[in-house]
């Protein structure tokens, strides 16, 4: 083990500040800083020995900071050996024990960070470190305890277009070295050409209030303080605006939305944490980035190479509109319902139009409309509207004989099925049935199960029926099974388990989370639209007509929207590879079917539109891979939050909850009595949060005595100097 002296350490801080470097102290042992404001801080000569006379680390403040000083970081071996080859000579290289000649510095005046991930695997290749970000130099020591070496040598003076470039084609080299081809990242939803970003303060400001207008507002009690310190940062350190600009935007765009909405003063607090903390983007990222950059599909894999799950938090609105029947469904739900929820409306309708348009219509790759739907919200927030909703439908159009209560048994819901093959099954207290299953010891459920999975995949398929004493078991003709469940957010993940997770159901489903309650309205008449009514009859018109032939109609793609399917499959399968890389079984099982659910979600916005001529455009596949992505991201997240693989492992996610309920950080005694856990417990589940990195411990001067405080390491931003130097 390498052991620092701290005499060297000064000694060194002070060599590097003479070289015109802004320096900054870094935790022992760490790559993460120990103050704030560090991106835009340089330290006098007479602050030195206060922050570097201790066990800590130090770190290089790159970019403008340190006159134009950028670090190559090159995060693997295939680049380290290559790099020779295509980036410029320079005097100053550096690295560690275990990765020698692994960063290269040189002075680039202009050139942003970037960071160059495997287009397959996700791990990152090469980084380029400047403005906003810091690295860590000799005589630091590794968290794995090999000691860095010390930034000695001049730098080579560079172009930033000649240091991009090369920087690019060592990318191209390590991936071909790897992958024998280039492979090609998803590409925007249509191809368009991107015109570099105006960066006058105007145009900056007026970017960052567009972008604000699309974020998630903040709603009691669903992550609300994540959601306002994720718009602070977005504004102060994304697009680099001054606190009190950020401020105003906040009260003036966002807050409006809020519910409830947050006192000013609780918005300074906000605006002056995201522009005093540390972030795992550099400085600006927004500000420099392309329009389109807001609308982009994000991996669930976090810089660094490190997979996370990041919380996409609530449904975004435009996601929950789809014109023609849905749309018009979903607006009488809502005119009707005592408490409107958007999200169960909208899930209400999607649900029932994928029982009608079954076996009528499917796309070129035989996807079909079958969907298994999960509603999810407290009591009283309206449930049962969308249920009711359908049910009047069904019966107007004359086919009662469709929809179906409880999922009882394999058995009964086999001769249902057999009976009629489109079969709309609403379920409440869905949560009790994956509780049963999950208890269960008996084969009832995992008949059940068996049968719900089987029938799912044998939509364009038959599904044998079983054998009985002497006759044959048959089989049903593309059965067409719809679930349409809700569940109480609590019950539901109290009752997720591995095996819950990974036996092809949560893969299977669609999970809507309703949020908060509406504002209350004078309930009206469940009364359904008359061209709903008209649409729904038409449909039960065309399964007449083809009574006994089960053969649907082509529904063609256009070309735009075939090329954005295909390359969201693409991506799907690459976060796929690097779930399976990780042994996450469940990131694994749920992005298996992501691809799917992509074309089957595109086919319903289509017969939405237009049930008589439907054709999937680009919009219909933009509208649904955007979903699918939001779902699936937020479906693992609160899987990860909620599914502990022992008591202890629940206690610890029960105490991360409850930091982040508290905007990220708390006190002591406060999480102490929130925990319910008794003091010998409690100190060993927060030491074990310690070691893991997912918390850090501070102490306070407060009235003679001095208390800890504990704050969440934000997810994917434990540095920004986190990549593998």
């Amino acid at each position: 083990m390498v052991r620092q002296d701290d005499g060297n350490m000064l000694e060194a801080a002070r060599a590097y500040a003479a070289r015109g470097f802004a320096v900054v102290p870094l935790r022992p042992k760490s790559k993460q800083p120990a103050i704030k404001n560090w991106q835009r801080r340089s330290l006098t000569e007479d602050e030195l020995p206060g922050h570097f006379s201790g066990d800590g680390n130090i770190g290089i403040v790159l970019g403008e900071m340190s006159g134009g000083l950028v670090d190559i970081d090159l995060d693997c071996e295939e680049a380290v050996r290559l790099a020779p080859k295509f980036l410029p000579e320079t005097g100053a290289i550096g690295g560690r024990g275990a990765r020698p000649r692994s960063h290269w510095f040189y002075y680039c005046v202009g050139i942003p960070t970037a960071r160059h991930n495997d287009p397959i695997a996700g791990d990152c290749i090469v980084e380029i470190r400047s403005t906003g970000s810091q690295t860590a130099v000799g005589p630091s020591i590794h968290p794995d305890g090999d000691a860095y070496e010390r930034l000695e040598g001049e730098p080579a003076v560079v172009a930033p277009e000649v240091l991009a470039e090369a920087v690019r084609k060592l990318y191209e080299a390590v991936s071909v070295v790897r992958h024998g081809t280039l492979p090609q990242p998803l590409p925007p939803a249509s191809p368009r050409h991107v015109n570099p970003p105006e960066t006058t303060h105007a145009a900056v400001h007026d970017r960052a209030a567009r972008y604000l207008d699309v974020m998630p507002a903040a709603i009691s009690g669903e992550g609300g303080h994540n959601a306002t310190y994720a718009a602070a940062t977005a504004l102060v350190h994304g697009f680099c605006l001054p606190e009190g600009e950020a401020l105003e935007l906040l009260e003036s765009r966002f807050n409006p939305r809020c519910q409830p909405p947050w006192e000013r003063s609780e918005l300074e607090h906000k605006v002056r944490d995201a522009a005093t903390k540390e972030h795992r983007m550099p400085y600006g990222w927004l500000k420099n980035a392309s329009p389109c950059r807001a609308t982009a599909i994000t991996a669930t894999v976090a810089p660094g190479g490190k997979w996370a799950i990041a919380d996409p938090g609530p449904i975004p609105s435009d996601r929950l509109r789809v014109p023609g029947f849905v749309g018009e469904l979903a607006d009488a739900t809502l005119a009707a319902a005592p408490y409107p929820n958007e999200v169960l409306a909208t899930a209400g309708a999607l649900a029932l139009l994928s029982v009608l348009s079954g076996g009528i219509v499917r796309d070129r790759g035989d996807a079909r409309t079958n969907l298994y739907v999960l509603a999810i919200g407290h009591s009283g927030i309206g449930k049962d509207a969308p249920r009711k909703m359908n049910a009047a439908i069904l019966h107007r159009a004359g086919l009662s004989s469709w929809l179906a209560q409880q999922l009882g048994s394999g058995e009964g819901l086999q001769d249902a099925l057999q009976a009629h093959p489109n079969l709309l099954v609403q379920t409440d207290e869905f949560d009790t049935m994956l509780e049963a299953m999950r208890r269960s010891k008996d084969g009832r459920f995992e008949s059940l199960l068996a049968l719900i999975l089987s029938a799912y995949s044998s939509s364009n398929s038959v599904l044998p029926m079983r054998r009985l004493a002497g006759r044959s078991g048959g089989v049903i003709d593309q059965p067409h099974l719809v679930i349409f469940g809700t569940a109480i957010p609590n019950h539901y993940y109290a009752a997720l388990s591995e095996r819950t997770l990974t036996n092809g159901l949560f893969a299977r489903m669609l999970v809507f989370e309703a949020g908060s309650r509406g504002v209350g309205q004078d309930a009206g008449l469940l009364e359904p639209p008359d061209r709903v009514v008209e649409t729904a009859c038409w449909w039960a018109g065309q399964h007449k007509a083809r009574s006994g032939c089960r053969t649907p109609r082509l529904v063609e793609t256009d070309p735009n929207a075939r090329a954005r399917l295909g390359d969201y499959r693409r991506y799907a399968d690459q976060i796929y590879a690097r779930a399976e890389q990780e042994n996450d079984a469940v990131a694994t099982a749920v992005w298996a079917r992501a691809g799917e659910h992509a074309h089957k979600l595109a086919l319903l916005y289509a017969v939405s539109e237009n049930h008589e001529e439907p054709v999937i455009r680009a919009d219909a596949a933009e509208w649904a891979t955007g979903l699918v992505s939001h779902l699936v991201g937020r479906m693992l997240f609160m899987a990860s939050e909620h599914t502990a693989e022992s008591s202890f492992d629940d206690q610890a996610k029960r105490l991360v909850r409850k930091i982040r309920d508290r905007g990220g950080e708390i006190d002591h005694s406060t999480l102490l009595k929130r925990s319910k856990l008794d003091a010998a417990t409690f100190k060993q589940v927060i030491e074990t949060l310690e070691e893991r990195g997912d918390i850090v411990k501070s102490t306070v001067q407060t009235e003679g005595r001095h208390a800890h405080r504990y704050a969440l390491v934000q997810e994917g931003e434990s540095a920004v100097n986190e990549g593998g130097g």
